[in-house]
């Protein structure tokens, strides 16, 4: 992805957020940008959105944990399983009952964060009717993939108690394949509008593009995302024969031509250096370490305290709220590990985008124009970026766009060796 949310840094002139001209103005792509100080707006959106980070970290953590202690986990067992009878369907009347009491229960705090808090700060062309439909379409997607495959580490946890946790890291890796495979064609299309390119001639050079990174027959894509936010992204997604580039129809709004070009050429740099397959192998390495912290942590907590609460089988889908609570906490533990390696895989994205194009000043003007539209902050300082930084920060990328120029020092393109023979982008010599 392109977008980050980022915090604070000298001051100096920043591009006007105004609809960008479809076409590139004439422009020498050698001249440096200045990162541009953040609004007051966005330096309040990026503290209160701190705090609620907090709030729901916390939340994530508690609910699970006081549905658990409570019996009330162990009165929903109770329940499915007198109207399922069997085990697969006991374990999946038990999954719709708890996603709709988790649902209900955090349905304030949801209507807040998703609803609220971005009206308030102006990012959100979004009604009320339009979050509700897609926050009911996320709890039945959330649903049906628990019904699809809940019930394997389940399965295994009554087959082989001690290994299961192993087996199951194993598992997640097809899983997530098939996640990555059918998120662009049977998920994403629930809740949005997806649409070839309508800018014929922007495809056009795009599709150059694409072939001197040596991508043929590649599929770009415009979402109607200006139906829930302002803000401003893109992103890579698919697997295999589903791998597409998407562009919000907010940045073909806001962004000129030859930042657009360098988006995607960002873009192209995920497809060709096959950062979707190595981000879902290095997830499932800090899954498979997760399942063995947890499964070490429930096992202790069920031996001693399990039957306060009417659980003493780890086996027991009652357990569930238990392992999604020590979950919150693996993942708080682990997510800056992950963190750190996406923003190796973004900067790389980032290095392949300006070797191709090299277009630095527009690469530059256009991360000013989605600091503005985003209300980001540019330096968010070091406990935003480890615990929270999926990406450089914008500040950072900035400074790697006015200096990364090595055609002008002679010196060779790091991937240089990847691109096809064909003409550099005009303006980009």
């Amino acid at each position: 992805m392109v977008g980050s949310e980022v915090p604070s840094s000298p001051t100096v002139p920043s591009v006007s957020s105004d609809v960008a001209s479809k076409s590139a103005p004439p422009v020498n792509e050698d001249i440096p940008v200045s990162v541009a100080a953040p609004s007051e707006q966005a330096i309040r959106h990026f503290r209160t959105g701190n705090a609620w980070w907090c709030v729901r970290i916390l939340w994530d953590i508690a609910l699970p944990a006081a549905i658990l202690f409570s019996g009330l986990s162990a009165r929903l067992r109770n329940l499915a399983f007198r109207l399922g009878r069997k085990w697969y369907f006991g374990l999946c009347i038990y999954l719709v009952l708890f996603g709709l009491v988790t649902y209900s229960v955090s349905w304030p705090l949801d209507y807040y964060q998703g609803f609220v808090r971005p009206h308030a700060y102006g990012l959100s062309n979004q009604t009320f009717g339009k979050w509700f439909s897609d926050s009911l379409k996320e709890l039945a997607v959330a649903g049906v993939l628990g019904v699809l495959f809940l019930w394997v580490p389940y399965l295994l946890l009554r087959k082989s108690p001690r290994r299961a946790w192993l087996y199951a890291g194993l598992a997640m890796v097809p899983i997530y394949f098939f996640v990555q495979l059918a998120e662009p064609v049977l998920i994403a299309p629930l809740f949005n509008q997806f649409t070839s390119l309508q800018d014929k001639a922007l495809e056009t050079k795009i599709l150059a593009l694409a072939d001197r990174a040596g991508i043929h027959g590649s599929r770009i894509y415009e979402v109607n995302k200006s139906v829930d936010t302002r803000t401003v992204n893109a992103y890579v997604t698919g697997f295999l024969g589903t791998k597409r580039i998407v562009l919000w129809d907010t940045a073909l709004q806001k962004l000129n031509e030859h930042e657009l070009l360098f988006v995607m050429g960002h873009e192209m740099g995920h497809y060709v250096l096959n950062h979707v397959i190595k981000g879902i192998l290095f997830l499932s390495g800090l899954t498979l370490l997760a399942f063995f912290l947890i499964h070490r942590t429930t096992t202790f907590v069920i031996a001693r305290a399990g039957g306060r609460f009417g659980v003493t089988r780890l086996d027991d889908i009652a357990s569930l709220p238990l392992i999604l609570s020590l979950m919150g906490i693996a993942a708080l533990v682990l997510s800056p590990i992950g963190f750190a390696y996406s923003r190796h895989l973004e900067h790389e994205a980032d290095r392949f985008g300006l070797e191709i194009t090299r277009y630095n000043h527009s690469a530059a003007t256009g991360f000013v124009r989605l600091q503005e539209e985003n209300l980001s902050v540019p330096r968010p300082g070091l406990f935003y970026t480890i615990t929270r930084g999926t990406h450089p920060s914008i500040g950072q990328r900035i400074d790697f766009f006015n200096t990364y120029k090595p055609w002008k020092q002679g010196k060779p393109l790091k991937y240089g060796a990847l691109f096809q023979t064909g003409a550099q982008p005009e303006g980009g010599k």
